[in-house]
């Protein structure tokens, strides 16, 4: 290589070097950022997997009993109290109102502040059409026709680290709503 062509070629290995450092690093600052997305969404999912199991835990008690009605402490509309869990849950109560308040109070222990929404947020209720429960009460208190509906809920740190599009702004209280036929 004569002296001229070296001249020519003198730094451009640092130049590719420094190009080559620019893109690593932004891969690197890429890959923070997916990390920090990361974390609320793992949280959000290890929620709702745990309230996941416990409706069907609650369903699997429900069906059981073979009934869900007002008289038995099944259906519990939002802003009531579930039935009182008995002094021991173990072993398993005999009467479906015994084994609801068990399975409160272990979904109170389960869900971040869910003892605090059990009565707020958490409902049993009978409906016909999805979300036809009301602060107030269930969407009807018909056995034929009609779908158990339950709802559990949870609260997190801010309304980003849940996956529910309807937590927005201060609102901080994560849902899971499950309906089926018994």
């Amino acid at each position: 290589m004569s002296l001229s062509a070296r001249r020519l070629s003198a730094g451009f290995s640092m130049i590719e070097v420094l190009v080559s450092l620019l893109i690593t690093a932004i891969g690197v600052l890429g890959m923070v950022a997916l990390q920090s997305k990361a974390i609320p969404y793992t949280q959000d999912s290890v929620q709702r997997n745990t309230a996941m199991m416990l409706a069907d835990d609650l369903l699997d008690i429900i069906r059981t009993a073979g009934s869900c009605t007002t008289a038995n402490g099944c259906i519990t509309p939002p802003g009531s109290d579930f039935p009182s869990a008995p002094d021991s849950c173990n072993p398993t109560p005999t009467t479906l109102s015994a084994q609801i308040g068990c399975w409160a109070a272990q979904a109170g222990r389960a869900l971040p502040n869910g003892k605090g929404l059990l009565n707020s947020a958490f409902y049993i209720c009978r409906s016909v059409i999805p979300g036809d429960v009301t602060s107030s009460g269930c969407g009807t208190s018909s056995a034929t026709n009609t779908e158990i509906e339950i709802q559990l809920a949870w609260t997190v740190k801010s309304a980003a680290e849940c996956m529910d599009p309807n937590v927005t702004g201060t609102n901080t209280t994560c849902t899971y709503r499950i309906r089926t036929r018994l």
